[in-house]
């Protein structure tokens, strides 16, 4: 059987002649669109005070919208989409609006929230390590349903940092990644089974594996014609990665890796079924101070060479360097001196008790540095320290978002990432040029992928030069074997970083997937491609 044929169905075939009807006639009067969909019982407003908090994500981009629908279940969300296709509409899918790239920022139009599609309810598979989610429920309130369902024998892994914010549907079309080193940290991992409505409200139900493209391409039956997928060859770094579209150079890609990560320029995930792992029984929480960001390095390509290069087995190998100490509370607790730099452990424990899993890190400490003062690490298990190191942690942010609106300027997060061999040459050019400029900046992120943000404070009279250093950033990690963006995706903000960072051919191979499927390029336009 040839996999790279998608079957597809028409959900809502007995209300086709009054969505075209509809279609025909429409004038462009979205009161006249409202009316229409509340006639299907569809959640629809136009009132701007209803309207107006849809207009803006986390990006904190500027959006306008003209009409906010909250679908219920599946149905209604084919209704909207095929209403929305054939009238060339502009919908926008938003979620929980966490991500910082303005995907879900509309552009006038129509916003589609999933946040009312919580059905269906959650079902775990014990014996196959699965559970099936809706896809307005967030990641948080789905990650500890599992544990009580389960019984605390299994657990979801991936972690975003907004995971309490961010919604399971939004996770997925964002490929959202967070603590966990290596691919396990990312959500393409995890992902086994979606039910997907395309940009005309054709339903697949796609298995992980059942559809595979071949030859760059997937065909199929759409709107009445039989036509072509191209999918995107252009060489994508095998790194953490949520730089645009899954490519593979060879043209074979799994439709649910092509899905995952495309920001919804592809069409709507309305319910998944997700892996799960054997939860651990407990975990070892540390947290070590280095006298430079060199020795923490060391330190992590020890890690890295100790464990065969799988770091996955931690859950968290995290960073805070360069002036982090100075936007962070309690810095007292965790460090002895001033210019320390730290790194946070999280160690799953399965079998062993967590004395004995202390006493074997105790012996990797001293193996790595046999001078190394333990004194300089804190064990986070007691309640008290760990609630000193979450507000620590969660501090830094905050306080320089505060110091930036103090100063007048706009802050600015990097989310670069370079493969391992490259990481020191990256660090310190960037730390060079930061310093040349006197911008005023920290360091933290994500050790474990050696994906650290450079978070930059210009004041009103530095945006200009802060703008030209983060261009810098992106070249410096395309020609490093890296990309521009780890975690948190392109959006409407970074297509011209896609760009820089894979070329306009790759640009194109975008268009032409997304034209083959939306030829008016109606849905969440301006993500990944203008």
């Amino acid at each position: 059987m040839d996999r790279s044929y998608i079957i597809s169905e028409n959900i809502i075939q007995k209300h086709q002649g009054s969505i075209v009807d509809f279609s025909n006639d429409w004038s462009g009067d979205f009161e006249e669109l409202n009316g229409f969909f509340e006639s299907f019982n569809i959640i629809s407003s136009t009132d701007e005070n209803i309207v107006k908090p849809y207009s803006k994500d986390w990006s904190n981009m500027n959006g306008s919208a003209n009409l906010l629908v909250r679908p219920l279940n599946k149905i209604e969300c084919a209704i909207i989409l095929k209403t929305c296709h054939n009238s060339n509409i502009p919908l926008t899918i938003s979620a929980g609006k966490t991500n910082l790239t303005g995907s879900a920022t509309p552009n006038g139009g129509v916003v589609l929230s999933t946040s009312l599609l919580i059905t269906p309810d959650i079902e775990l598979d014990l014996n196959n390590k699965l559970a099936l989610s809706p896809v307005g429920i967030p990641l948080e309130t789905f990650r500890n349903k599992i544990l009580e369902m389960s019984n605390k024998t299994l657990c979801y892994t991936a972690d975003p940092t907004s995971r309490n914010d961010a919604f399971v549907g939004g996770t997925i079309s964002t490929n959202a990644s967070g603590f966990v080193p290596g691919e396990k940290g990312a959500m393409r991992y995890w992902v086994r089974e979606i039910e997907f409505l395309l940009p005309n409200g054709d339903l697949i139900n796609i298995e992980k594996g059942q559809y595979i493209s071949q030859e760059g391409i997937f065909h199929i039956e759409y709107d009445g014609n039989d036509i072509q997928l191209p999918i995107p060859t252009y060489d994508r770094p095998k790194i953490k990665n949520a730089s645009g579209l899954y490519s593979d150079k060879s043209g074979i890609v799994d439709l649910i890796d092509l899905i995952v990560g495309s920001e919804g320029i592809l069409g709507m995930v309305t319910a998944c079924r997700l892996k799960l792992s054997e939860n651990p029984k407990d975990k070892l929480e540390l947290f070590i101070s280095f006298n430079s960001e060199s020795k923490a390095i060391d330190f992590y390509d020890y890690l890295n060479e100790d464990f065969d290069k799988g770091l996955g087995q931690l859950t968290a190998l995290e960073y805070f360097g360069y002036n982090s100490q100075q936007y962070m509370d309690h810095k007292e607790f965790l460090f002895k001196n001033k210019d320390d730099v730290g790194i946070y452990l999280q160690i799953p424990i399965f079998n062993d008790s967590i004395d004995s899993k202390m006493e074997q890190w105790t012996k990797l400490f001293h193996a790595f540095d046999p001078n190394l003062d333990l004194d300089n690490v804190v064990v986070l298990n007691d309640p008290n320290n760990w609630k000193k190191f979450f507000e620590a942690r969660h501090s830094i942010p905050d306080n320089a978002l505060t110091k930036t609106q103090q100063i007048g300027g706009v802050s600015i997060i990097t989310d670069t990432i370079v493969p391992p061999h490259n990481f020191r040459i990256y660090l310190d050019k960037v730390h060079s040029s930061l310093k040349k400029a006197k911008i005023e900046y920290l360091l933290f992120g994500h050790l474990g992928d050696c994906h650290l943000h450079f978070h930059l404070i210009p004041d009103s009279e530095q945006e200009r030069e802060c703008l030209e250093i983060y261009d810098y950033l992106i070249d410096l990690s395309s020609k490093l074997g890296g990309v521009y963006s780890a975690e948190h995706g392109t959006g409407k903000r970074k297509r011209n970083d896609f760009k820089k960072c894979y070329g306009q051919e790759a640009v194109e191979m975008v268009k032409q997937l997304k034209l083959a499927i939306d030829p008016n390029n109606y849905l969440n336009r301006g993500n990944l491609v203008g």
